[in-house]
């Protein structure tokens, strides 16, 4: 997998479903039969506007919801196996405990969705919206998948999130130098500098036994802007020089984003 182009897909991901003819091509007996009985197997449901509907423990499997809207629904324990997800909008939806085995999720808008306990074998996430989604199992992505979402959610500002998905990274491969540049990217921007200096001091030495030179650079420079900070305020108690620090954030922010955007990891 080409980590610079799902980050790039992911981060540029925009959403395609069309709810404009939707009432036209639903099947009103099917939505019935779910809305009624919640087990619907292998239900025609393409371009079903299902939003905020309660459907916990629903049966879905092999449903075609191609296009179908379930943002914001209740899908907790809900039996999706086998289901067609193409450009379904999950956005928001509680998939707790949920099971997608072998569901097709290209395009799917999984944007803040919760997926915690939810079973996700057999699915590539790659060409789906994760952003800010909560509860991916380490099985469902690489440690370069887990960074890629990390850096994406870090470019949004979501730093607690990206931190999440740099520890997923790292869990997966405790040795992956962009991780930890990425987590003390993120710990830098919540004001963590112990943290980011500790974090860009591992990935400094890293990235010099990996021989990576470019990359050892921006390491080192984080370390040395956080090292200067410091120091400025053990001159300055109290609260150091807050133009200094801002000018700080600004450019590391920068060489974050050329560092996702541009290392060829």
């Amino acid at each position: 997998m080409n980590l610079k182009l799902t980050i790039l897909a992911t981060a540029a991901w925009i959403t395609t479903i069309s709810l404009g003819s939707s009432a036209s091509a639903e099947n009103l007996q099917h939505i019935q039969q779910l809305l009624t009985t919640k087990d619907c197997t292998e239900c025609d449901l393409r371009d079903a506007g299902l939003i905020l509907t309660d459907l916990t423990g629903a049966n879905l499997s092999g449903a075609d919801l191609t296009r179908a809207n379930l943002s914001r629904a209740n899908l907790t324990g809900a039996d999706l196996t086998g289901a067609n997800l193409t450009g379904a909008s999950l956005n928001g939806a509680n998939l707790t405990d949920a099971s997608l085995n072998g569901a097709s999720l290209s395009g799917t808008d999984l944007r803040d969705a919760y997926l915690g306990g939810a079973q996700l074998f057999g699915v590539n996430l790659n060409s789906a919206n994760v952003r800010g989604a909560v509860g991916i199992p380490a099985y469902a992505g690489t440690h370069q998948d887990f960074y890629a979402w990390g850096a994406v959610e870090a470019e949004r500002g979501n730093h607690n999130v990206a931190i999440a998905n740099y520890n997923r990274s790292l869990a997966l491969k405790p040795d992956f130098a962009p991780a930890f540049l990425g987590r003390g990217v993120a710990r830098f921007e919540l004001g963590d500098e112990l943290g980011a200096a500790q974090d860009a001091q591992i990935a400094l030495e890293l990235f010099e036994e990996q021989g990576d030179t470019r990359n050892h650079k921006r390491a080192k420079y984080l370390v040395d802007v956080v090292e200067h900070l410091h120091e400025r305020d053990q001159e300055a108690p109290g609260g150091g020089n807050p133009t200094l620090f801002k000018i700080g954030q600004a450019v590391v922010s920068i060489g974050s984003f050329l560092l996702r955007f541009l290392a060829p990891f």
